[in-house]
């Protein structure tokens, strides 16, 4: 039968251990039960994890670390069921107050905290839809995290067209030229877990079998894998003798499915791939990764991982979808990606099933039959008929028109001026401008086409000078764009409560890190009044202002403006990379308190090296100095 955490703290005692410690997301539920556990045994939050590991790691003989927390996939599978608590709490992210520092997805390590791109850099945010309400990610030393009750989540809502329309666009498709049955076709299904590979794997093996085909699937995944690698094994044949193993055999396979970009381009994937042999298509959506969701500098090499699959095949058996955004335009979700990308394979020939015998395996699956039949059919369109979907959605599918380049850095720089005008004041932003005018006619006097050094500047002058103290906290939460975005997300009356570590209480966590209190929603007023004295800022008036973290912040506006004439001084084209690399430095300052404090003495440090590559005196080449000698 099943061993509870007392079963197995008796269990370990029995055998020898010398202590016992238990580790949970609750421990308060075991408070008045200690008789039932061995002696000396100790309750602890999960937030004490790193230090109970540290504590037992000095303790002689065998101790024994019992986590108890129920799996996240469990949670979801019994919410799903009605069986498990579904808490009236969701967490929410006010990106302008987030700094992009990641250490939110370092504490919680959670797959739901995403990064997202803004106007003023990358953010996070929650993913709504797969969040497991486990509210570990508040625990990360930033201010922007708001617990809202008292909402439902809004139903996302995909762009207006004609359903009827859609059938028939896809109804007047040619079809695929019919498969040619002279042995297995081999299907490799690869995306991550969580997507609906495994579903999707099911749905061709389904359909197969109801036309009378034999089939086999093999789903190599692990437990709980959701975020991960996972590869599906199809294999469909007329005859049973030809499907003699389940697995796909190294360059056998006639087709891959990418439904992710990094996992179709992984060794494991492309080991099936033959270039006389296998078609590849592949969605070019970039899925966050793990390195992604922890390291806020990290990039998915997109161009290098499609380069790795075209180099597999043939120049023309490579195709590519971005199911993730035709499912988000048309559906309202991403949550059908993976069958759009099932629809443009079924159009390209590479799913030898009968459409009927696939859309009757989607009804039999049960599970939101008439959006995957319309993801589907957008696939098939996407696949054979692209400019029908542009005419299915009408006016909303009119792209904006691609702005000149110099028009785009006016814009930017004109909204960076009117957000320090209202961080501040008109004088603090025509600071600003006269600094970004400067290396703009500089650049303009050198030739340059582009001003990258002037981008560079005019965003990361604009992070220094608007840096988020307390009255800048309390207006980004009073703007009406936050109100904004959480009736984007929510409905209902909502409550809001804030995560925050006020500096003058001084208080401190197991670990030593401030520690957050949770605020009701009078702190809400209490923001809107401080927003007010932002007149206060940097005076000998301000309460906030003499703090070490303040004053750093603004020696760094008067550094990074001294170090703008050293750019201008040193400005010329072989230099430029280096000179650019310094100009976005603040970029690499993120956080609030000791986070902020880490980002910066690095930034310092890079600074350092930098600006002495600058002045080291040119490499001469070993054939000179030989030459010379001679």
């Amino acid at each position: 039968g099943r061993l509870s955490v007392r079963d197995i703290a008796r269990q370990v005692e029995a055998e020898g251990a010398s202590r016992v410690v238990v580790v949970s997301d609750e421990p308060e539920k075991y408070r008045g039960h200690d008789q039932d556990f061995p002696v000396g045994t100790s309750f602890h939050h999960r937030r004490e994890l790193d230090r109970v590991q540290r504590e037992l790691r000095e303790t002689p003989g065998v101790t024994v670390l019992i986590y108890d927390q129920t799996c996240a996939a469990e949670k979801r599978r019994r919410r799903k069921r009605g069986e498990f608590p579904d808490p009236d709490r969701r967490v929410f992210i006010n990106t302008r107050v987030c700094e992009g520092c990641g250490d939110c997805a370092r504490v919680s390590n959670c797959l739901s905290v995403l990064p997202v791109e803004t106007e003023f850099g990358r953010k996070r945010k929650i993913d709504q839809s797969s969040c497991n309400k486990d509210y570990s990610c508040v625990e990360g030393f930033c201010p922007s995290f708001v617990s809202v009750q008292g909402v439902r989540l809004r139903k996302a809502v995909g762009a207006s067209f004609d359903p009827a329309r859609l059938k028939e666009a896809a109804l007047a498709l040619p079809l695929p030229t019919p498969w040619q049955w002279t042995g297995p076709f081999d299907l490799l299904v690869a995306g991550m877990g969580g997507t609906g590979v495994v579903t999707l794997g099911a749905l061709v093996t389904m359909a197969a079998f109801l036309e009378g085909k034999h089939a086999s699937v093999l789903d190599f995944m692990g437990f709980s894998q959701k975020g991960g690698a996972v590869l599906s094994h199809v294999r469909l044949a007329d005859r049973k003798e030809w499907l003699n193993q389940a697995r796909i055999d190294t360059q056998q396979a006639d087709a891959i499915l990418a439904c992710d970009l990094v996992v179709g381009a992984s060794t494991e994937a492309l080991q099936t791939a033959s270039k006389k042999r296998t078609q590849i298509i592949t969605s070019t959506y970039q899925a966050p990764t793990p390195a992604v969701l922890q390291d806020p500098d990290a990039q998915i090499h997109a161009e290098a991982l499609l380069a790795k699959m075209r180099f597999a095949v043939r120049e023309d058996a490579f195709a590519t979808c971005d199911g993730h955004a035709l499912s988000t335009r048309f559906l309202g979700d991403a949550i059908g990606a993976n069958m759009v990308m099932l629809g443009f394979a079924w159009q390209k020939g590479l799913v030898p099933v009968s459409e009927a015998a696939l859309h009757r395996a989607i009804e039999l699956n049960g599970v939101a039959v008439e959006m995957n039949r319309q993801a589907i059919a957008i696939g098939r369109l996407a696949a054979a008929h692209p400019a029908a979907l542009t005419t299915l959605l009408g006016d909303a599918a009119l792209p904006a028109a691609p702005a000149d380049a110099r028009a785009e850095l006016d814009a930017d720089i004109a909204l960076r001026v009117t957000e320090l005008t209202a961080y501040q004041n008109a004088a603090w932003a025509a600071r600003y401008e006269s600094a970004v005018k400067r290396v703009r006619a500089a650049e303009s006097a050198a030739g340059s086409a582009d001003f990258v050094l002037t981008r560079a500047v005019a965003f990361n002058l604009h992070k220094l000078m608007a840096y988020k103290d307390e009255y800048e906290v309390a207006r980004l939460f009073c703007a009406p764009e936050f109100l904004a975005s959480l009736a984007a997300q929510f409905e209902g009356e909502a409550r809001l409560s804030f995560h925050l570590a006020p500096p003058l209480l001084g208080l401190k966590d197991s670990e030593g890190r401030p520690r957050k209190l949770r605020f009701g929603p009078w702190m809400l007023g209490a923001m809107r009044l401080l927003a007010r004295c932002k007149g206060l800022r940097g005076s000998w008036f301000d309460p906030f202002g003499h703090s070490a973290e303040r004053k750093r912040e603004r020696a760094l506006i008067a550094e990074y403006e001294s170090l703008i004439d050293t750019l201008l001084a040193r400005y010329e084209t072989a230099k430029l990379p280096a000179l650019l690399e310094l100009a976005g430095l603040p970029e690499h300052i993120r956080g609030f308190g000791h986070i902020k404090a880490q980002s910066l003495d690095a930034a310092a440090r890079r600074r350092e090296e930098l600006l002495a590559r600058l002045d080291a005196p040119a490499a001469v080449a070993p054939e000179v100095l030989e030459r010379a000698a001679a």
